[in-house]
């Protein structure tokens, strides 16, 4: 609406000069032969006018531009030769697309000149001072309205295909942001009821008992994730760090992963605790996805205002690196590095000198937490 708003002004106000033209042919006595011919001058100079030089869309290339600026002279000038005084309102017309197509170093000087031109032609027609200065000077602030008029409607327009084009970027940051964080909230969820099930189904014969422990944290794993989706689907994620260590101790219990869990510095912060929490479940991912780990060893530590975790495994296997060199494609360790930036801190991802991987978060304790 705004860029058709802006246009339609510019056009009514650019009909009004052709208009006001007609107008003044008509005073001057003018038959039916002259008012019919500026009729057909008014026309051709608004279509062109209006079709090229007032479309938003318009990109002034020469030399088409030249040509356009040239017939849009010979329309200003040429008719003057047969309707004289009611004909010197135009001009400003051509000044104000002049300075809208050309370069400054050349727009100004033509400005220049079409004013001088408006001041010699009611010289010639002897109009005497009072007229020629206001003639002049309607040129000169005919020629700004026409230029601030088409400025106005390309900036109207640019803003509203740059509106357009954020809010394409807003929806899709928002899918982005969905799938990152189902990425981040169901992957360890997932894989812990994937393992889980698969030993469940080898326990059932032989350890019916230890099969309905296994069946019943399937089920609470299944509430978890189904938690985690709504969570997602709101917005809103907040997660306790103390329920990921226990998942992450029950799963990778599960894949017959010995976990070593050592808490250095309780976590009091809420939110380095659900940052950590998320940083958690991904490293477990990545732990039961891309290793062969026989041991795990997290650590929760910090000092001064950080809180820190450590997660270290073995059981590298030769893709692991790949998951490194990935750090930066949108999901995975990238969209939790990009979370624990947003939040001040760091994440990094490395293969140890022993052959072990080990990924290190840190983020600051927040003082309005």
């Amino acid at each position: 609406m705004a860029p058709r708003l802006a246009y339609g002004l510019a056009a009514a106000v650019f009909c009004g000069f052709g208009l006001v033209a007609s107008i003044s042919v008509l005073e001057t006595g003018g038959g039916i032969e002259e008012m019919a011919l500026s009729a057909v001058y008014v026309i051709a100079l608004l279509a062109l006018q209006l079709r090229y030089f007032s479309r938003p869309g318009t990109i002034f290339r020469a030399p088409f531009c030249y040509l356009a600026l040239a017939a849009q002279a010979c329309l200003v000038y040429l008719p003057m030769l047969q309707f004289t005084w009611a004909w010197t309102g135009l001009p400003g017309l051509l000044a104000g697309n002049v300075l809208l197509v050309l370069r400054a170093s050349v727009s100004i000087p033509l400005f220049i000149l079409i004013m001088a031109s408006v001041a010699g032609m009611h010289v010639v027609l002897d109009s005497g001072l009072a007229t020629t200065a206001h003639g002049v000077v309607s040129a000169v602030i005919s020629g700004l309205i026409v230029y601030g008029l088409i400025r106005l409607a390309r900036l109207v327009t640019e803003l509203h295909e740059a509106r357009h084009e954020l809010a394409e970027m807003a929806v899709a940051e928002e899918r982005f942001r969905f799938a990152r964080d189902l990425h981040d909230l169901l992957g360890m969820s997932l894989s812990g009821i994937t393992l889980k099930s698969e030993l469940t189904d080898k326990l059932l014969t032989e350890h019916p008992s230890r099969a309905r422990v296994e069946l019943a944290e399937i089920l609470e794993l299944s509430r978890k994730a189904l938690a985690d989706v709504r969570s997602v689907a709101s917005g809103y994620q907040e997660l306790s760090f103390d329920d990921e260590l226990v998942s992450a101790r029950s799963v990778l219990g599960a894949a017959d992963i010995a976990v070593d869990i050592r808490i250095e510095r309780e976590l009091d912060c809420p939110t380095g605790t659900t940052v950590l929490g998320t940083v958690l479940r991904e490293a477990i991912t990545n732990v039961l996805r891309h290793s062969d780990a026989k041991w795990c060893q997290i650590t929760v530590q910090g000092a001064g205002g950080t809180q820190g975790l450590v997660v270290v495994n073995d059981g590298l296997r030769p893709g692991m690196s790949g998951v490194i060199r990935q750090h930066g494609s949108g999901t995975g360790l990238d969209s939790i590095s990009r979370r624990v930036e947003m939040n001040g801190g760091e994440l990094t991802a490395e293969i140890t000198g022993d052959g072990h991987f080990r990924l290190r978060a840190t983020v600051p304790r927040k003082s309005g937490d």
